[in-house]
């Protein structure tokens, strides 16, 4: 003989709950699959920052922010546009590139920190990274590395490469390439999403 028991539903009325084995079987299942498309609806442990800027104070926020999300195992896409484009180039280039390419690949910045809030003439990054040495704080070069060591994934968006006239061959070893629907991708499954 199975058992009835009496449960409070959501309207305040009361029904009989069938408790048989098949009754049950068939309600954790039911629940089973409501808890696994809640599951697909939650966002991912996964951090996604846009670094627009190639300021080193903004670049070195990134670093520390990504390590510090990868190092707690939170999955991290740092995606690098515009002006940020050239913390990731390890070389400067002029051949095969139009005119006004070649003025912005002489006016701008070859790796990372070149510019600063505080650059006076350049000075300004050196004096950071000098501070940063006395107070055992890992350089931006550190950061980088440290960054890779913990799988950080490093895009860097190919529309701003071909404006800023930026070839894949400029850039550092280990780079995804990717545009807006590669960064609109990662940042919904994300839990955080920042703009540096």
């Amino acid at each position: 003989m199975a058992l009835k028991v009496i449960e409070t539903v959501p309207g305040g009325e009361t029904e009989g709950t069938d408790t048989t084995p098949e009754a049950l079987l068939a309600r954790i299942q039911t629940l089973e699959a409501e808890v696994a498309s809640l599951k697909q609806e939650m966002p991912k442990d996964k951090a996604t920052i846009v670094v627009f800027s190639g300021d080193f104070d903004r670049l070195i926020a990134a670093f520390i922010i990504a390590s510090g999300a990868a190092a707690m195992g939170t999955e991290v896409n740092l995606f690098f546009t515009f002006w940020g484009l050239h913390a990731l180039r390890k070389a400067r280039t002029f051949r095969n590139k139009t005119l006004p390419e070649k003025m912005l690949s002489a006016m701008l910045p070859v790796g990372p920190g070149g510019t600063s809030k505080m650059n006076m003439l350049g000075i300004g990054p050196k004096f950071f990274q000098y501070i940063m040495k006395q107070r055992n704080v890992e350089t931006l070069d550190d950061l980088m590395e440290t960054a890779k060591d913990l799988e950080v994934r490093l895009v860097a968006c190919q529309m701003s490469m071909g404006i800023m006239g930026i070839s894949e061959d400029e850039l550092m070893e280990g780079i995804s390439f990717g545009g807006v629907a590669a960064y609109l991708g990662d940042a919904c499954e994300s839990r955080v999403t920042l703009f540096i």
